[in-house]
């Protein structure tokens, strides 16, 4: 007799399975749905109800029928839950009118000082000049001593330069976030000999006192050629070209003396273009340039004899809110959209 009531419930089990498995597979409603649940897995159900029939098998069949019955159970819910993802998803569908138009997404574009970058890289790219990069963190040895810079210069004091509180490099002495792009200069001579033509856009760092016109951080872009026969005449005729791609064909440039520790001769460069006339000025200052000092290339090991170059740097800002009559650097920084979207 138990035996019978075994095989019985065991039989119940398996007609059961197929019996939920087919209900389930055909629903094609929510309503549809709950009915299966209820005659299945509600208090009231079958598999409860054939669960309650455990207590009448005998003690040494009833953990062969209770792994069954719990097999069954999960695998009923497993269905059910199944059939359920299939008609909330099929609803979702019908919900969804596919031939509406969709949502537009703005679009998003560079930053200004990126823009303006990339127009100043790419004039000089045509000229022949390859780009060059180099680390945001430097040695004093770089940004100062290679670059002919004295140790009782300014610009070297703390009150100027942001250094690093680290150990200094035994060779190349303290670190410091560059106060200019010119390293780079210095790292690419170190690396090769000439000819050399490098472009050097990036980022620098000095203990400027904030305001409208002055950052602790704000972009250069620097320029290097050495070669035999390198003249002033080769410099200015690179900046005339570039200044008038840049601001238009009507731009005039002028040097004005200057000094710079790296370079000798040093000049100023001054510019007068109608792109420039929102500033109200006939000449602005724009940049600083000069034939590359000895002293820099005895540095990088460079026979000074055999070889000539010039080397020009400008800032980014400074142009970008000179050609767009941006009152405030600080404007570059604020993420402010009202402002990110008129350019």
């Amino acid at each position: 007799m138990a035996l019978e009531m075994t095989v019985d419930i065991l039989e119940h089990i398996s007609v059961l399975e197929k019996e939920a498995a087919t209900a389930l597979e055909s629903v094609v409603d929510v309503k549809a749905l709950e009915d299966v649940r209820l005659k299945y897995l509600a208090r009231k159900g079958a598999l409860p109800a054939l669960m309650e029939r455990l207590k009448e098998v005998p003690a040494e069949k009833k953990r062969e029928v209770g792994q069954s019955l719990n097999t069954l159970k999960g695998r009923v819910q497993t269905l059910f839950d199944a059939a359920k993802e299939r008609l909330e998803s099929a609803a979702e569908d019908r919900d969804v009118d596919i031939t509406l138009p969709g949502r537009p997404v703005p679009d998003g574009h560079l930053h200004l000082i990126t823009q303006v970058t990339d127009r100043i890289v790419g004039i000089f790219r045509r000229l022949g000049f390859a780009i060059a990069e180099g680390p945001d963190i430097e040695t004093e040895w770089h940004n100062f001593d290679a670059l002919n810079t004295p140790p009782d210069h300014p610009a070297r004091n703390e009150a100027d330069t942001f250094y690093l509180d680290r150990p200094a490099d035994p060779r190349y002495g303290r670190f410091l976030l560059r106060t200019q792009t010119s390293p780079v200069q210095i790292r690419v001579m170190q690396s090769q000999q000439p000819p050399v033509r490098v472009i050097c856009p990036g980022r620098c760092y000095r203990r400027d006192e904030i305001d409208a016109t002055h950052s602790s951080s704000f972009h250069q872009v620097e320029g290097l050629a050495v070669d035999r026969g390198i003249s002033l005449a080769d410099l200015k005729g690179t900046l005339e070209f570039f200044f008038r791609e840049l601001l238009g064909p009507g731009t005039r440039m002028r040097f004005r003396p200057h000094f710079f520790p790296f370079t000798e001769p040093s000049f100023e460069v001054d510019l007068s273009s109608e792109s420039l006339g929102r500033s109200g000025k006939e000449w602005l200052e724009i940049a600083g340039c000069g034939m590359v000092d000895p002293a820099v290339f005895q540095a990088v090991g460079y026979d000074a004899e055999a070889y000539a170059g010039y080397a020009f740097g400008l800032g980014v800002e400074r142009i970008v809110m000179i050609l767009h009559g941006i009152p405030d650097i600080r404007l570059f920084e604020q993420n402010d959209l009202r402002f990110l979207r008129q350019f």
